[in-house]
């Protein structure tokens, strides 16, 4: 029986880039794998972009109401595929989330689902809570603070200033200005943010 395995850490942990070297390390023994990610993650459309500058075209995105599993055998064609792998995987339903455990146990085929824990307000995204509960492996990514402690927490910034209120996903220029994100560890988090945690 294949497995589902949840790869987490905070931004800037190399999630992207694990993937993508993932997809290589199969690719190079002649196994088909298929990538996807969640299309709600518009920030390079159909690409898996590595900070390193690897970057590579998935074979199907997953909407919002989509059988993830019915987008898996689609995708196969009727081809034997050795791993699914996922990027941004805290974008999906639990429901989607239910159905990479069914590809893994039910269909025998490995899926490693890459993607954060927590949002900027430390609250966890529906699919990634939905993983902790189900996956079979769990493994942190990590990363680092400014300070250069583990990183744990991902703080969202407008205009170059930290917001710790508004909507879950924020992924690129919003109507309130540029949305960039900053990976930090509790003690800086706290600094920023006044001591506030879960938006409050």
């Amino acid at each position: 029986m294949a497995k589902l395995y949840f790869r987490y850490g905070a931004m800037n942990s190399g999630k992207s880039t694990g993937l993508l070297q993932a997809a290589f390390n199969y690719e190079e023994r002649g196994q088909l794998v298929l990538l996807a990610k969640p299309e709600i993650d518009t920030k390079g459309a159909d690409q898996i972009e590595s900070r390193l500058g690897v970057s590579r075209t998935v074979d199907f995105l997953i909407g919002p109401a989509d059988d993830a599993r019915a987008a898996v055998h689609a995708a196969a064609g009727g081809r034997d595929i050795a791993c699914l792998l996922v990027d941004e995987a805290q974008f999906l339903t639990p429901a989607q989330v239910d159905d990479l455990l069914r590809i893994a146990v039910l269909d025998d085929i490995p899926v490693i689902a890459y993607g954060i824990r927590t949002d900027f307000r430390t609250e966890a995204f529906p699919g990634s809570a939905r993983l902790l509960e189900l996956a079979h492996s769990l493994e942190e990514l990590k990363t680092i603070c400014r300070c250069g402690r583990k990183a744990i927490f991902n703080a969202r910034l407008v205009d170059g200033r930290f917001v710790f209120d508004g909507d879950q996903v924020a992924i690129d220029a919003g109507l309130h200005g540029e949305v960039t994100y900053e990976s930090m560890c509790a003690a800086c988090y706290l600094r920023e943010s006044g001591g506030r945690l879960d938006g409050r």
